[in-house]
């Protein structure tokens, strides 16, 4: 699934949605151009685009002066990570989601990683999601509080 994607099936449900993109450094800047006009025809609320350079850390493709490879197969076995990968990229910018999250006082967090086919990249796997949803329930100021509230109230 595609961030369009989902953010198309976020709203069909209902979910008044923000989206939001990172600048990371990455070699294709119409990418968030595409985003930005997606999240306005798609009827968000609000979109940012958060500025952070991978590229001091480097480590892929798409962040440092190595080739992309022009043979776009990938090997989704999951034996062989891709030079395309991102360190961390899913963690990091979940986290400023989780953020912003709470600052708008949101409980939800959708995010276009594809779970199926997901190209080799270790944060786009199902276990990783789930992990990271597991993190974010013990994270946040409201999901602390919500537990002190419910353990106070017993018996």
């Amino acid at each position: 699934m595609d961030s369009a994607t989902c953010l198309a099936i976020a709203g069909s449900r209902g979910f008044a949605c923000r989206a939001l993109s990172f600048d990371y450094g990455q070699r294709h800047v119409r990418e968030l151009q595409a985003a930005r006009a997606v999240a306005g025809y798609l009827g968000a609320v609000e979109h940012k685009i958060v500025k952070i350079d991978l590229r001091t850390l480097g480590g892929s493709a798409l962040t440092d002066a190595i080739d992309v490879p022009k043979d776009r197969s990938v090997d989704i076995s999951g034996s062989t990570i891709p030079i395309t990968y991102v360190p961390a990229r899913n963690t990091i910018f979940l986290s400023y989601a989780l953020a912003w999250a709470e600052v708008v006082g949101a409980w939800d967090i959708f995010i276009g990683a594809n779970a199926v086919d997901y190209s080799g990249y270790p944060d786009c796997r199902p276990e990783y999601i789930a992990a990271f949803e597991r993190m974010a329930n013990l994270a946040i100021k409201a999901a602390v509080e919500r537990a002190g509230r419910s353990r106070s109230t017993r018996p």
